[in-house]
């Protein structure tokens, strides 16, 4: 019982916020003690010279004409005043030649004794002159006395008075000692401590209850609000709600929790309707089951594909060959000609050689489609790449009626990629953007790229029709197309997506509508580096 009490955080706050008010006022206590008891004792050492400072000068003039029975009755006089408990003044050799007490008149004083060790700390040793004040604190009759030894010194009335013997060299001609009692100022000390004390001990209860008041109502009776919200809430009572008014932690928390709840009790009936609308549910996926099965003969379509591109490439192959081999034969035998007006024929040779080697790669990439094999990739020119391309497609555009702009960063971008394939699926999107645009008199396609930190951005751009929001989330999936079965197979954009996919890359429509469709291809600088981390990882 005692531990669970203990454990309770409304009881741990109202213990560390008592221990902490205790030291703190532990240390105020201690300090204004302090400071109320040294100024009491400062007041009471200024009284103690002020007296003796008055009973010196209330004895200059009979010490100046020597009249010793003026200085005694002074002496016996203000050694009557409350407060004072006894008057002496000591001649140099430590005799004590005046005192209220007129027993120990002309007794010498021991230099040890607790009048002379404030000057006399060492008793061979003169005594300070110069010094003004000296006190000293001790027990007499079962009170404080407070003690104040004031030199009496040599001053130019006393040795030049006619009456006077003594010598202008010596300094000090005795001390008057005045013992004040400390009682009526250890009284106030001793009442104000226990004041003090009291008051400490009182603001401390207070604050200790107040608090303890403040956190039971603040702090522990919305914890068991909580509680039982919990204990409702673990019943299965989902819609038990926490009142609580305010705004503070608590008010959000209590808040939170009743959204909480809300939410919970949403998910069950959402479960529940759910349950009921089983068969429902079933349609649905019976008709995603479908759409699966129609994705599997897809898939077959494609593999029937797969073997019919073997066999025509098997059929192409021979021609490919002839037509690269007399493509290279013409290119050889115009360059021996060594004739300008041939160079656009060489040109245009070199590249019917490049078109054929590529065709060339992609009947035996049809021949090889079952197996993996690596990609060869080198470091190639940009620019370069994106100008071959569009020389391809330039009848297309001429056809069309079509405006190509080209937009290329002023210094030679190179990537490293497989060429071929980067023209491939750039002349696709070109090819897509051409027939976009069929229909209209006149078009314009836009081609840019530009290096960011590690990579590298193409952007192309066209005015065509656009693409429909309905269609946007497939068009890069196999087969999927919005023409003609007689003008396409659906199959470009996903190629595209393979290519780009290959060389560790990323393409997307950056954006469309009816006026156009600009698609986003982003590309590693340093891709031999991005596979050399995927391996590593």
């Amino acid at each position: 019982m005692r531990a669970k009490l203990f454990n309770k955080i409304s009881i741990k706050l109202v213990i560390i916020t008592s221990l902490v008010l205790i030291a703190v006022l532990s240390i105020h206590t201690y300090l204004t003690i302090r400071f109320f008891r040294d100024n009491l004792t400062s007041i009471s050492r200024s009284g103690a010279y002020s007296t003796s400072d008055v009973i010196k000068r209330s004895m200059r003039y009979s010490m100046l004409i020597n009249e010793k029975e003026d200085i005694h009755r002074v002496i016996k006089t203000l050694g009557n005043e409350p407060g004072i408990k006894k008057i002496r003044i000591y001649d140099k050799s430590g005799k004590i030649a005046f005192s209220s007490d007129s027993l120990e008149i002309n007794k010498v004083v021991d230099k040890r004794s607790e009048a002379c060790i404030v000057c006399h700390s060492d008793p061979n040793a003169p005594p300070p002159v110069s010094t003004s004040e000296n006190f000293r604190t001790f027990n007499m009759e079962n009170e404080r006395v407070l003690g104040l030894i004031n030199p009496i010194r040599n001053e130019l009335d006393c040795y030049s008075a006619e009456c006077h013997y003594h010598k202008p060299s010596e300094a000090l001609l005795g001390v008057l000692d005045v013992m004040v009692s400390m009682k009526s100022t250890d009284e106030t000390i001793s009442i104000a401590i226990r004041n003090i004390l009291i008051n400490s001990i009182l603001i401390t209860l207070i604050i200790s209850g107040l608090s303890g008041i403040f956190i039971f109502y603040l702090v522990n009776k919305p914890l068991k609000k909580f509680q039982k919200a919990i204990n409702e809430l673990g019943k299965g009572n989902l819609d038990y709600k926490i009142s609580i008014g305010n705004k503070n932690e608590f008010g959000v928390i209590a808040k939170q929790f009743n959204n909480m709840s809300g939410n919970l009790s949403g998910a069950y009936k959402e479960i529940k309707d759910w349950s009921d609308k089983l068969n429902t549910k079933v349609e649905e996926k019976t008709r995603e089951l479908k759409n699966v099965y129609e994705q599997i003969v897809q898939i077959e379509k494609l593999a029937s594909l797969g073997k019919l591109s073997a066999t025509v490439a098997h059929e192409l192959n021979n021609p490919l060959e002839g037509i690269l081999t007399y493509s290279k034969l013409i290119s050889k035998k115009l360059k021996a000609e060594n004739n300008d007006n041939y160079k656009k024929l060489i040109e245009f040779t070199e590249l019917i050689s490049e078109e054929t080697a590529r065709c060339g790669k992609i009947v035996k990439d049809l021949l090889l489609f079952s197996h993996a094999d690596a990609e060869k990739f080198v470091n190639s020119d940009l620019g370069q790449i994106l100008d071959k391309s569009v020389t391809l497609i330039n009848h297309h555009l001429e056809i069309n009626n079509i405006k190509l702009t080209k937009e290329y960063p002023p210094e030679v971008v190179y990537i490293f990629c497989n060429p071929q394939k980067i023209q491939q699926a750039v002349m696709s999107i070109l090819i897509n953007a051409i027939e976009s645009m069929s229909g209209k008199d006149s078009g314009k396609i836009f081609i840019k790229f530009k290096s960011e930190a590690n990579e590298v951005i193409i952007r192309i751009s066209d005015e065509g029709t656009g693409i429909s929001q309905k269609d946007l989330p497939y068009i890069f999936e196999p087969f999927y197309t919005t023409k003609d079965a007689i003008k396409g197979t659906g199959l470009g954009l996903s190629v595209v997506y393979g290519i780009i996919n290959i060389h560790k890359g990323r393409i997307e429509v950056e954006k469309t509508s009816i006026t156009g469709t600009t698609f986003k291809i982003i590309l590693p600088l340093n891709l031999n580096n991005v596979i050399e981390n995927e391996i590593k990882a």
